[in-house]
């Protein structure tokens, strides 16, 4: 692939609104590492495998808190509820103490932080990490997973075009199947 030609062909602004316009949920990848916890948001997280059960997730390679992960070999991947927009902004940021004030208890099998509120939970051991772009693509076999009891009905915390879409998110908001236009 020549990537010369490629780069003149669109940019980075242009990579992001395009692909921006796929809807994603929103999930916080955590562990504990080093008696502390860490974690991140992240957009990536997703089903790999049923047998053996694998999932996967993306992470910046420059991300300290993925790093810290990694180095734990295990990760709890908490799906977010439509109400919990300003977790996922916390969990965004760089640095800072992103667990002060937020409740979690450890996932019975790898320790790792399963964030209250959240409408599922995927609790994993660390199988593979893929370098890939500026990224690093990091595969899970799933050990443990649960979706709390009261969650059936609860919807998910979308993420679409730079925002949240949810049950309050004005005309954006997408209910029932999609209708070709």
């Amino acid at each position: 692939m020549n990537t010369t030609a490629t780069a003149l062909r669109f940019d980075g602004s242009r990579f992001r609104d395009v692909l921006g316009r796929f809807c994603t949920g929103v999930t916080i990848i955590s562990a504990v590492h080093e008696g502390a916890p860490a974690g991140f948001a992240c957009q990536s997280f997703t089903s790999l495998s049923l047998d053996p059960p694998l999932v996967s997730f993306a992470v910046s390679g420059t991300s300290a808190s993925g790093a810290r992960i990694e180095r734990a070999g295990v990760f709890c991947a908490t799906v977010l509820g439509a109400d919990q927009a300003e977790v996922c902004r916390r969990f965004g940021r760089s640095g800072g103490d992103k667990f002060a004030g937020v409740a979690w208890s450890p996932a019975e099998v790898t320790g790792s932080p399963r964030l209250a509120g959240g409408i599922a939970w995927v609790d994993c051991r660390i199988e593979k990490v893929f370098p890939a772009g500026d990224h690093r693509i990091v595969v899970g076999r799933v050990m443990d997973l649960s979706a709390p009891e009261g969650t059936e009905d609860a919807g998910p915390l979308l993420y679409y075009r730079g925002g949240f879409l949810g049950p309050q998110s004005g005309p954006r908001a997408v209910t029932g199947p999609v209708a070709a236009a």
